[in-house]
């Protein structure tokens, strides 16, 4: 199932017929309120979110999504008119797991909507992963940091597991854009800069744990797991 939150009618009826064309369920709101009402009888597997709203702007939508425990790995894409590089900065940095602008493609959204999905419904390793005060347990979606639990986006989620299954290695920005946001985004490698910065400021002293590669990427730790 997957949610749509835009105030435009048009839009609203175009994005719903493009996604149940390809086999999706979708449900439209146009309000805010209306979200929130169906979010208390069933969760979505992905939520498409506008900025520009009645009631309240979406990111103040989105910072509700993600302080709620039932909602704050929930997959969420910007779909708004707000396109510049700015904007889109923004988006990312308040917790969305990607931001497409309008006017879009629906082939891209579709794709990029089909990737994020994988990434939610992909397998986990039981493996957990010990890295001085950071503890990571795909499996069971936790991440605590100094022994205190970290509330992270579905994309900080993935980007933190791709750097400590990793640990000691260099992860170049092509190979982060590649794993994490997969083949079909059309990203640039400042949006990996703009996560890793949101990461590292969430993780508290820890998020010095990863180390900026000049030139080419990231990499987190400098040997095997502490078990």
């Amino acid at each position: 199932m997957i949610y749509l939150l835009e105030d435009d009618a048009n839009i609203r009826k175009f994005v719903a017929y493009a996604l149940e064309s390809r086999g999706f369920k979708a449900r439209c709101f146009e309000r805010p309120s209306q979200l929130w009402e169906a979010l208390e009888s069933e969760l979505p597997d992905l939520l498409l979110l506008d900025i520009m709203l009645p009631e309240e702007d979406g990111y103040k939508v989105l910072a509700k999504i993600r302080g709620r425990s039932d909602t704050r790995a929930l997959p969420v894409i910007f779909l708004t008119a707000k396109g510049t590089e700015a904007d889109k900065i923004s988006g990312l940095d308040v917790g969305a797991d990607d931001y497409v602008a309008k006017p879009f493609s629906m082939l891209e959204l579709i794709a990029r909507i089909k990737a994020l999905l994988r990434r939610a419904d992909g397998h986990r390793e039981e493996k957990e992963y010990r890295i001085e005060g950071l503890y990571l347990n795909p499996s069971r979606h936790i991440v605590t940091a100094d022994g205190e639990e970290v509330t992270l986006t579905f994309k900080e989620f993935e980007l933190l597991y791709l750097l400590a299954s990793h640990r000691g290695r260099v992860v170049s920005r092509e190979d982060i854009l590649r794993k994490v946001w997969d083949t079909e985004f059309y990203g640039e490698s400042r949006t990996v800069d703009v996560h890793v910065r949101t990461l590292r400021s969430k993780l508290g002293p820890c998020g010095n744990l990863i180390e900026t590669v000049r030139g080419i990427g990231y990499k987190i730790g400098g040997g095997e797991n502490e078990e």
